[in-house]
């Protein structure tokens, strides 16, 4: 909760329609915690989300137009206020109302009239809790952290050692692995996860690695077998990764090394997987990965034209790609174009 007040003075909000309930609240937490109040449920989501944000939202029950419940429900639907206590305030003390309290995502269920003592013991332990809950996610976004930056290291190094045997495509990755992070975004996905993206993209070849000069190099059309041993570099691939121990990055570049060769129809390896069984991350390396062939120079072909790689991608969305990514694509062609000429072989 980076909105979050840092100091070692909490932020409580007190809300209740009936302003005397404020007030008796008031007078037990005033000479410990700033407040902030509301009188309606639609006018505490909207103080919530404000910077700094509450650190613990004591919360009414019985309230006109929006009740505590939906309030409480509401808080815990939004990332940004989810992880704030929620400690209801009532009046009504059946069991199904602590239980309803509960469900919608409340942390503690204090009864009116209240106690002051039960009241400040509650709202301390609480915001000792969410205090060392918040302590403990950065200690695990700090360590992520770390472990990324390493594991960033290690994906170069390996995709260094991988040009030795396969240097035939200039800045291929450095492309697709633009292209990528873009589709990534285009999708809606968030901007960490499109970032851990970028960086394991380089990996999707890194298999060849392990696959014959003789057949890797091979200037003409594979054979039967020849291609059958081509195929194993997916697998190959993903034992060079390894386990990710953490990594989330390492964890990804495994994923799209094994999976950027399936296929939407199914028809593509080494599983077979077909439609939304494979992975996102190999299904949108997929289609950057192919488009940079096609419009990339090889020793056996020109390269394509930016509407003949577009229409082949249309011809193969529902076969080999998925069509919403097809689609995705299409829509961010300006940004792909910038792209293409700024990392030009």
């Amino acid at each position: 909760m980076t909105g979050h007040d840092t100091s070692e003075q909490a932020t409580l909000l007190i809300v209740d329609d009936v302003p005397a309930n404020i007030e008796v609240l008031r007078g037990v937490l005033r000479d410990h915690y700033r407040l902030k109040a509301a009188t309606s449920g639609a006018r505490a989501l909207q103080i919530a989300a404000l910077e700094p944000m509450p650190d613990l939202i004591l919360l009414d029950v019985m309230m006109p137009g929006m009740d505590g419940y939906e309030v409480c429900r509401q808080l815990k639907a939004d990332i940004r206020t989810h992880p704030i206590p929620v400690i209801f305030v009532s009046a009504r003390d059946d069991e199904d109302d602590h239980e309803l309290g509960f469900d919608a995502g409340a942390v503690d269920y204090i009864t009116k009239p209240v106690r002051p003592r039960i009241v400040l013991s509650r709202v301390a332990a609480h915001l000792a809790a969410s205090r060392r809950t918040l302590a403990l996610e950065a200690t695990v976004r700090e360590r992520t952290r770390q472990l990324n930056h390493a594991s960033v290291k290690i994906i170069r190094n390996l995709c260094n050692a991988a040009e030795f045997k396969d240097n035939e495509t200039g800045r291929h990755v450095v492309r697709m692995s633009h292209y990528a992070r873009a589709l990534a975004r285009a999708m809606a996905q968030d901007a960490e996860w499109s970032e851990l993206l970028f960086n394991a993209a380089p990996m999707h070849d890194i298999g060849k690695i392990g696959i014959p000069d003789h057949i890797l190099g091979k200037p003409g059309k594979l054979t039967p077998d020849e291609w059958e041993i081509m195929k194993t570099h997916a697998a190959i691939g993903a034992r060079i990764i390894g386990e990710p121990d953490g990594s989330e990055l390492l964890a990804l570049a495994a994923t799209v090394a094994l999976s950027h060769h399936e296929k939407w129809d199914g028809s593509g390896y080494p599983h077979g997987l077909a439609r939304e069984a494979i992975p996102l991350a190999g299904r949108i390396i997929a289609v950057a990965d192919v488009f940079d062939a096609l419009t990339s120079v090889r020793p056996y072909k020109r390269a394509w034209t930016m509407d003949e790689a577009i229409a082949h991608l249309q011809s193969q969305a529902g076969v080999h790609f998925d069509p919403e990514l097809v689609a995705s694509f299409i829509s961010i062609r300006a940004e792909i174009e910038g792209i293409r000429s700024q990392y030009a072989d």
